[in-house]
């Protein structure tokens, strides 16, 4: 798919559908327009068709002007980011459900800043024509082709370019997370995303990929991370995915991505009832994918590791019983009284290999408790940070690219929660047990700026909608994005 920023006369430019966004009050290019139709837009404002409100459309149709069609997409109550991008989305998605080919946006009416709101509908273009495809299922084809953002002023047109490019690296990043997250645990396992990985740097010279065998985790003592594969026939890997976009003297920021390819809970077995939802339990690995993607394309001037620890957690007669005790890389051992808590075990001994790359920051991303849900819906993602900065840096983030977070405390109080009688720590506490498994895995943080990101809420939608989100790339990226700008 092709965009382009244009600053042409509007009715210029060749296209087969234009996205005018306006409110109820018809200001600027909508109010021409609406000349140029003779009054059309505001009669359906007037009859009641078109209110104008934040993320409603209406099509026109059969217009005597270039465009064949007229999405028009309505701005009150638009104050917010957020609410921008619902309505950008909201353009988006009422693009594909018309046979358009060609499309220009004319967005005057929504946010002054034309690289994010550029980059905003690059994205929401890009994530709107999504579809599944693999396992026999064939996609259906999308005819969109071209969208253009037309500015009213030359001087945004590099701005808006820019933009576009940013906004569209995102959109593929997060499609590349929901595609590995909606493959099924027969396809999508350890060694297949291993092997993606390392496709995914072929012929890159600014991104190499190596992968650690069991043995090879076994000499480094990861003890609590192969305590989850033990049960399953499928070897784990830890991926290893290091983007080098900025000289070798900055620090790079890492990223940690629990990818857990199937998990029935092990020993401690989940119900029955949605577990082939489990196959999800990897969508923190997934967005890492998807961040090592969208910077190939945007080749910002960063350096970025991606480690994916992956695995697939089963029941068996060898595997980790509760009760057992483990020793992790970092030489402190865990009781685990659960094993499906297992996240935060395969986690933690790849948090203590992330020392070894002497990091800025090391942020690490897993659908990891159930608690979250209840503390923050589907909507936020929970955030908890060992340092303010990156945390403000994080929340900041996720405002400006719509991917939201919120963060809880890491107190004392909490931590205690997890004293074992014969061990180091147990892996499960009491109450508050998004907190209570982050102040886990704060304990291997304690050497470098760490922040932990629990999605189990916002990786993916159930029902009619099932399927991954793609989150929180679209965080990540800002985060990362930020660190080179003014720089």
């Amino acid at each position: 798919m092709e965009f382009n920023a244009s600053s042409s006369q509007l009715l210029e430019i060749t296209a087969d559908s234009l996205v005018l966004s306006t409110g109820s009050k018809l200001e600027n290019t909508a109010k021409e327009i609406d000349e140029v139709l003779n009054g059309a837009i505001t009669s359906l404002i007037t009859s009641g068709d078109f209110s104008g409100k934040a993320s409603e459309t209406c099509v026109l149709r059969n217009l005597n002007m270039p465009f064949k069609r007229i999405i028009l997409l309505g701005t009150d109550g638009a104050s917010s980011p957020q609410k921008i991008i619902k309505a950008i989305e909201a353009g988006a998605s009422a693009v594909f459900k018309t046979p358009a080919v060609n499309v220009v946006w004319a967005a005057d009416g929504l946010a002054k800043d034309h690289h994010w709101q550029a980059s905003i509908i690059a994205r929401s273009t890009i994530t709107a024509a999504y579809n599944y495809s693999g396992t026999g299922k064939k996609p259906e084809p999308k005819k969109l082709k071209t969208t253009t953002y037309w500015c009213a002023s030359e001087s945004d047109s590099d701005a808006a370019e820019n933009g576009l490019n940013y906004g569209g690296a995102v959109g593929n990043g997060m499609n590349t997370a929901r595609q590995l997250g909606n493959l099924p645990a027969n396809v999508c396992t350890p060694n297949y995303l291993a092997d993606q990985a390392k496709q995914l740097a072929e012929g890159q010279d600014n991104l190499t990929t190596s992968v650690l065998s069991e043995a090879q985790m076994q000499e480094l003592k990861m003890g609590s991370l192969l305590s989850v594969s033990a049960g399953s026939v499928e070897p784990a890997n830890l991926i290893v995915m290091n983007y080098k976009g900025a000289d070798s003297s900055i620090k790079p920021v890492v990223l940690v991505g629990k990818a857990v390819t199937f998990d029935t809970g092990g020993i401690s077995l989940k119900p029955g009832r949605g577990m082939d939802e489990m196959k999800f339990d990897m969508c923190g690995g997934a967005s890492v994918f998807g961040v090592m993607n969208a910077l190939l394309e945007t080749k910002l001037p960063v350096n970025v590791i991606g480690i994916v620890p992956a695995v697939e957690n089963m029941p068996a007669g060898n595997a980790t019983k509760p009760g057992d005790v483990v020793t992790s890389m970092s030489g402190q051992t865990i009781e685990v009284l659960n094993t499906d808590a297992e996240g935060r075990l395969i986690l933690c001994d790849a948090l203590t290999y992330a020392e070894r790359f002497k990091p800025d920051t090391v942020i690490d991303i897993a659908t990891l408790t159930g608690a979250v849900i209840g503390a923050l819906g589907k909507f936020t993602s929970g955030l908890l940070s060992n340092d303010d900065e990156l945390a403000d840096q994080l929340l900041l983030g996720g405002t400006r690219s719509g991917d939201r977070a919120w963060r809880l405390p890491l107190w004392e109080e909490y931590d205690k929660q997890i004293k074992s009688n014969f061990a180091d720590m147990a892996n499960i506490g009491g109450e508050a047990g998004t907190i209570t498994a982050a102040c886990f895995l704060a304990r291997f943080t304690k050497s470098y700026k760490w922040a932990h990101l629990d999605i189990a809420g916002t990786a993916w939608l159930s029902g009619a909608q099932k399927g991954a989100t793609g989150r929180p790339v679209p965080m990540l990226m800002e985060y990362i994005r930020s660190k080179t700008v003014n720089k």
